[in-house]
């Protein structure tokens, strides 16, 4: 397995966790360049009553303040699905290095979808997209999640 599979897995559970407390299962694990955890968190949207609580949103700003500093610089944000517009830019603005993540988002992500944030010309930093993990477990979550609420 390799270590961007190892730190999705971590993601997945912060998910899970999320969905057990009633939020969008969505996880995020933030590493430094030597793969040291700074942050990890699921959605607290719900929790907090916070529409911009979301995990990479929260990671972020943990990490930014674990290392005193808004520029996360040589850092890695491992996310369960497909960061949405609000969180490509967050990501971008704090200049995060690489982005993994597991499953597509086509409705509203975007990195690979909609808007493809990174690939616009007023970004001005160009973060480095990945994929790695069990994209299927990751939208499994997000399915079983939102079946359970239609019933």
């Amino acid at each position: 397995m390799s270590v961007d599979e190892e730190y999705i897995l971590v993601a997945l559970e912060e998910a899970a966790a999320a969905a057990a407390r009633g939020e969008v299962p969505v996880g995020a694990v933030l590493t430094t360049n030597d793969g040291k955890i700074l942050a990890q968190s699921g959605n607290r949207i719900v929790e907090w009553h916070d529409p911009t609580a979301h995990a990479e949103m929260v990671v972020l700003r943990a990490g930014a303040a674990a290392i005193g500093n808004e520029r996360l610089l040589g850092t890695t944000l491992y996310v369960t699905l497909e960061p949405c517009a609000m969180c490509a830019g967050a990501i971008s603005l704090a200049r995060v290095a690489r982005l993994v993540y597991a499953a597509a988002d086509p409705k509203g992500g975007a990195v690979e979808h909609g808007p493809q944030f990174f690939r616009q010309p007023t970004c001005h930093h160009r973060t480095s997209v990945a994929r790695a993990g069990d994209e299927l477990a990751a939208g499994r979550l997000l399915t079983e999640f939102f079946r359970a609420r239609r019933k």
